[in-house]
């Protein structure tokens, strides 16, 4: 039965043209409940699902909504009173206290006692329940509350990590206005707390696609068809494990479409529960992320009043993924399989992209034994005679959840009244829903930017821009290219990157983003060539340095050939004093000097100048010491020619020369000692040290 011929099932409004309006239902503080330490089931997972749905603009397909939590007598429209008032009293603090009724209730392993437990009830089961409210009163088509779909629990006890069950209190919901409501359950785990409140009815029909077999919760048999009033309206589909996209497509499809024949639903709940996809932490199937979404496609084209929940899956980043995919499906809008950047970005490694890939896992399900089971569906639902009617009665004016219309527009009018000067109110943004011909949206930016959706459209930022950025984070590092086909996104290389000089057609549309990356590229040449100034200075200075140095060496040469020692000292003294004077460790110095060691060769130089000022008594000391002087100069200028020996090997050639002179001026160089030393302790000596 093709897809035209199903269209008759829903309404006019429906079954049009048009897109499928959608409503959405979230609540931030979702994510900040968490079971127990170690416990496969995170709530997180909710809330990395809605940044990539932020990201990818999906909000502006759809309104958004943030709905009422249940309350304790919302709760109890399915639920016990006395299971409710244990859920809303029990701590972890005090919940030793509560032991005989965790023993009663089931609360305990699987399903442990948390802080804001009933919170976090309330918050799944007032999603699922408002989302039903406004399929009723045809605010929307379509309504999703990925926090719900906790399909185990049961009407008094707890059951596989559900406490309380808001599916069932979403279907009654559904059934103040529907004649009958079907409810399609493709998780790994059977549904069995839905199944088992509407076993005994014929207008709920549940049908679940699941492991069966040593598996929890150990229901779900192909002969568990319902009693009494509701025999056969209770279908389910045993698989065994590693079923592929192709197998489930084989049965999926028949199955649903024979239900939508024979039981004719006013409405549709779907339970999309991730631990169906290969590679979950509990599951046992081999469904992609595009095997998954296409149970959701397939049930969308039916043109029902659908509300669509969340359930299972515990492997985070795979939830997330797939349920960011089929809210992009329900909407209608194309997904770019590389992932935005999100500040969940790092749970997606290492390839970064929008798909969760089936793996080599071993299919357990033949093709004989899936043709024999659905034959025997299909033979069960021909059991089923005409759909049911319902007996005509009064509709309570009071739904069981959510809100009327009237208290709705209330809500409105009083948004308008606190935010006159205000061009877009956070209820305005979260109810609008942005045109398909609409070119930018203008009006909400800072709104969604509030929101965490930082992404922005294609013909707002160029490839360009994502290299400029990168720049001026200072990585020196181009971003990476987005990924065709679900592929890793990868850094151009120098082969792929763009030539501005190239003609080619493909590069046509790229030339305008070429001209700011080539400014880039000037930009960063002209960056370097000060560098290289730099680096040529200071080489000057170090040059410069080093003739000062050897020109003070030559200075502090006294008369005799002596380095700053008097005349009468043996020659083991010039020894000691060369320690002093240390020009080999000049050239090591760091290219960045301070000041203060640029100025100390000045400084230095201007003592060793001035020692020789003092001159000797009589004029027979200064006849020799110009004799002196100037053999000194003849003979220091051979070896500065040859590359500038070493102050040492200079010292030990004049030792001999400077010992015959000593004799004959040993009171000329005792008074030239002394001046010396006098001139030494006026002026502080300066460290003569080099810098490390």
């Amino acid at each position: 039965m093709g897809d035209s011929s199903m269209a008759g099932l829903g309404s006019v409004a429906l079954n049009g043209s048009s897109p499928k309006k959608v409503a959405y239902f979230y609540d931030s503080d979702i994510g900040n409940y968490a079971y127990v330490t170690g416990h496969p089931m995170k709530p997180h997972r909710i809330r990395l699902a809605h940044s990539l749905i932020m990201q990818y603009n999906l909000y502006q397909k759809m309104e958004i909504y943030r709905a009422k939590p249940a309350t304790r007598g919302e709760m109890t429209q399915f639920h016990t009173d006395d299971y409710i008032d244990f859920l809303q009293k029990v701590t972890p603090d005090n919940m030793d206290s509560y032991m005989r009724e965790q023993g009663k209730y089931n609360v305990g392993d699987d399903c442990p006692v948390f802080d804001g437990l009933f919170e976090f009830c309330g918050i799944s089961a007032g999603g699922s329940m408002e989302g039903a409210a406004r399929l009723n009163r045809q605010k929307c088509d379509i309504a999703i509350n990925w926090a719900g779909g906790l399909h185990h629990a049961k009407k008094c006890e707890a059951s596989g990590f559900c406490y309380v069950n808001d599916i069932v209190l979403g279907i009654l919901e559904l059934l103040r206005f529907m004649k009958r409501v079907l409810y399609i359950d493709i998780d790994v785990h059977h549904g069995d707390g839905v199944e088992e409140a509407f076993y005994t009815t014929d207008r709920v029909m549940t049908v679940s696609f699941h492991k069966y077999g040593e598996y929890f919760p150990g229901t779900g048999e192909l002969r568990d068809i319902g009693i009494g009033q509701g025999k056969n309206y209770a279908v389910n589909f045993p698989l065994r494990d590693g079923i592929t996209d192709e197998s489930y497509k084989s049965i999926f499809e028949p199955v649903i479409e024979n239900v939508m024949k024979y039981f004719q639903p006013e409405a549709v709940v779907l339970q999309c529960g991730g631990d169906s996809l290969s590679g979950d932490r509990l599951g046992a199937f081999n469904l992609s992320m595009d095997g998954h979404a296409n149970c959701v496609n397939f049930v969308k084209s039916f043109n029902l009043p659908t509300l669509v929940l969340g359930g299972g899956g515990y492997t985070m980043r795979n939830v997330a993924r797939t349920w960011a995919f089929e809210t992009g499906v329900l909407v209608g809008q194309e997904m770019d399989r590389t992932l935005p950047y999100n500040e969940y970005y790092e749970y997606y490694a290492p390839d970064f992209e929008l798909n969760v890939r089936s793996s080599n896992m071993e299919n357990s399900n033949s093709r004989e034994y899936l043709e024999k089971i659905t034959a025997a569906v299909i033979d069960n639902l021909r059991h089923t005679g005409p759909a049911p009617s319902v007996q005509m009665q009064d509709v309570p004016r009071k739904p069981f959840g959510g809100m009327t219309d009237e208290e709705e527009a209330e809500l409105d009018d009083l948004d308008e009244d606190e935010n006159k000067d205000v061009r877009m109110s956070e209820r305005r943004w979260e109810k609008r829903v942005e045109h398909e011909a609409e070119f930018e949206a203008s009006d909400d930016e800072d709104m969604a930017r509030a929101n965490g959706a930082t992404r922005r459209n294609g013909n707002k930022r160029t490839f360009t821009d994502f290299r400029k950025s990168d720049k001026e984070d200072n990585s020196e590092r181009a971003s990476p290219a987005a990924a065709t086909n679900g592929g890793v996104p990868e850094g151009p290389t120098a082969e792929d990157s763009h030539d501005i000089n190239d003609d080619t057609i493909e590069d046509f549309a790229a030339a305008p983003a070429a001209e700011p990356e080539k400014i880039e590229v000037d930009e960063r040449s002209e960056s370097k060539e000060p560098e290289k100034e730099v680096e040529a200075e200071t080489e000057a200075e170090k040059e410069s340095e080093k003739e000062q140095e050897s020109e003070k060496e030559k200075e502090k040469v006294d008369d005799d050939g002596d380095v700053g020692m008097a005349d009468s000292e043996p020659k083991e003294g010039m020894t000691i004093k060369k320690e002093d004077i240390e020009p080999e460790s000049a050239p090591e110095r760091v290219p960045s000097k301070s000041p203060i060691a640029e100025e100390k060769p000045a400084e230095e130089s201007e003592p060793a100048t001035d020692a020789p000022a003092p001159a000797p008594a009589n004029a027979d000391a200064d006849a020799d010491a110009d004799a002196a002087a100037d053999t000194d100069a003849s003979t220091t200028e051979k070896p500065a020619a040859q590359g500038e020996p070493k102050p040492s090997e200079t010292e030990h050639e004049k030792s001999p020369e400077a010992s015959s002179d000593a004799k004959e001026k040993d009171d000329q160089s005792t008074d030239a000692m002394e001046i010396d030393q006098e001139k030494e302790d006026a002026e502080p000596k300066k460290a003569s040290t080099p810098p490390a």
